[in-house]
């Protein structure tokens, strides 16, 4: 098994390696492994060797950052001085950033050293990472498998071992899809946590979405922590718990909104059982549980306006002010029932998705089927599962908890209250650790 990026940091700064030499395995590592899985289509190699000899350097002065010379890869959105930001689209492809995304200045300020960028979808709009500028990214478990989105390439790059750390964005599921049915850990940060600046539209300078976010994915949810130390605009509290015997969680398995197959329901149930077994209490009802269909519906609305004002050719209806208010409005009172719920629950428990990944298809998603338990179920209903972070803008981890049996893997969600995103990632590693 490779190195984590903090495991990474550490041997360079005891001189157990050089940053050259963790860079040079990284390029063998992408370059032996990516050809069937097609995660790194933009590569900055050349560069990232200069940046890793700087990097020895620095270390040779003495100087110590808690990234200094760990290799890395950035999700294709997220603008880097010099290198494509397409979003997937062919009407993009010769659009060439000018400058670094608040992300990337922060992480590179961090030491990191990043070698270039991975596979979306187009517009970052689809849970298969698949578009007409760089082609198909393959799930390294099952070639004929999708890798999730619009993370894909990222969840990708990680599960196959060529890099320690990535940078995603969420505003579906993004992050915490691939980290799902890639079987690596995916951070939702809290709205308004890490500044989208240099994470728009191909050419677009403005503020930042709604709903949408950045965030870490890893092989491990200390480096999940570090990289958003890093990256966070604001100090996030930390752990509230530091023991699951201290712990109090609400299971949520079962709703009308949506549905998931029974591996996966099993595999959270024994998730449960772990943090029983180390003595926190696990609920599974509470009044204080806001309507998740209603609130489903409000987020499902607010994104599609969001995405619709982003998109010329959207015929989606869009509101005029005083609907866009009463929108918000909607929001924070959601954001305020979670927020009492919090009062009384460390975490929610629940799954990421229905499914483990599914196989590659030409289908849209508004005609898609998944197959859950022998029936085909609407794909949008999988959104139900992902909105209950997203639309009150809570922190929410995916973490992989197991496979199913074609040996994919199943991962679990666990969301926050907001802004109490170490709580989630401490909790998020206090799991592991028991299971």
């Amino acid at each position: 098994m490779e190195k984590t990026a903090l495991e990474t940091a550490a041997a360079i700064a005891k001189g157990e390696t050089s940053a050259v030499a963790e860079c040079e395995a990284a390029i063998v590592r992408i370059e032996e492994r990516d050809g069937p899985i097609n995660a790194v289509v933009v590569r900055d190699f050349s560069r990232a060797m200069e940046a890793a000899r700087q990097a020895d350097a620095a270390v040779s002065r003495g100087e110590r950052h808690s990234l200094l010379g760990v290799p890395m890869t950035v999700k294709e959105s997220h603008d880097v001085a010099g290198l494509p930001s397409t979003w997937g689209l062919e009407s993009n492809k010769d659009y060439i950033a000018d400058s670094d995304s608040f992300v990337v200045r922060r992480l590179k300020a961090a030491g990191a050293i990043i070698l270039g960028k991975t596979n979306v979808p187009p517009m970052l709009a689809d849970w298969q990472s698949d578009n007409p500028v760089y082609g198909r990214t393959n799930n390294p478990y099952d070639h004929g498998r999708v890798v999730g989105g619009s993370s894909g390439g990222s969840a990708a790059a990680l599960a196959a071992g060529m890099v320690p750390l990535e940078y995603g964005s969420d505003i579906g599921g993004s992050i915490r899809i691939p980290a799902n049915y890639c079987g690596v850990y995916g951070h939702k940060p809290s709205y308004g946590v890490v500044p989208l600046e240099g994470h728009y539209f191909p050419g677009a300078d403005g503020s930042d979405i709604p709903l949408s976010v950045t965030g870490p994915l890893a092989r491990a949810p200390e480096d999940i922590v570090v990289a958003l130390d890093i990256t966070s605009e604001i100090a996030l509290p930390r752990p509230r718990r530091k023991s699951l015997n201290d712990c109090r969680f609400l299971l949520v398995t079962e709703t009308d909104l949506a549905v998931a197959d029974r591996e996966i329901l099993d595999a959270i149930e024994d998730a449960a059982a772990v943090c029983i077994a180390a003595g926190a209490e696990v609920a599974r009802e509470s009044d204080l549980l806001p309507d998740l269909a209603t609130l489903h519906q409000q987020y499902v609305h607010m994104l599609l306006t969001v995405l619709a004002a982003r998109d010329p050719t959207s015929d989606y209806p869009m509101p005029d002010f005083p609907g866009w208010c009463e929108m918000l409005d909607q929001q924070a009172r959601a954001t305020r029932q979670y927020r009492d719920l919090f009062e009384e629950f460390d975490a929610i428990l629940c799954p990421v998705s229905g499914t483990t990944a599914f196989e590659h298809t030409p289908v849209p998603m508004n005609d898609r089927k998944l197959t859950i338990d022998g029936e085909d179920v609407d794909f949008g209903r999988q959104f139900g599962w992902i909105g209950i972070a997203t639309y009150p803008g809570l922190p929410a981890m995916s973490m992989p908890i197991g496979k199913d049996g074609e040996g994919l893997p199943i991962g679990l969600q666990i969301i926050g209250d907001r802004h109490q995103d170490h709580s989630v990632i401490e909790i998020t590693r206090l799991i592991a650790e028991a299971s």
